[in-house]
């Protein structure tokens, strides 16, 4: 297995800390790493409404997906007749612990607001 480690530069660090803070700003409450992915699995469907336990999970996994896209671990095969996209497995990410799974992802959160210039200009 190849072992890899997600450490995060200084300027990731800052931007991190930047999304963080405006979602904080914006929602009331500091949030976790669910729901950044939560947020990213709305906007990715283009859906704002109450969803089941089972939809919930499947935002999950696509704003996982969508992340993972970025390092070339999945690849978007299409989108459903309700707009939901489906992705497919290109590479298994090598996570070697939690902590270098949270750093990845929150590399490409960042990556992600990025690209969709989510960012407040301050």
């Amino acid at each position: 297995m190849n072992e890899a480690n997600f450490a995060l530069d200084e300027e990731t660090k800052m931007k991190w800390y930047k999304i963080v803070f405006q979602l904080k700003k914006q929602f009331g409450k500091k949030p976790d790493m669910n729901g950044i992915l939560f947020l990213i699995g709305m906007r990715e469907i283009g859906q704002v409404k109450n969803f089941s336990k089972e939809e919930k999970m499947d935002l999950f996994h696509i704003a996982t997906c969508k992340l993972l896209s970025y390092e070339g671990y999945y690849r978007l095969a299409g989108v459903d007749e309700d707009g939901w996209p489906h992705y497919e497995l290109i590479n298994k990410p090598a996570f070697t612990d939690l902590l270098n799974q949270e750093l990845l992802l929150r590399k490409l959160v960042v990556n992600y607001f990025d690209e969709h210039e989510l960012y407040e200009n301050e």
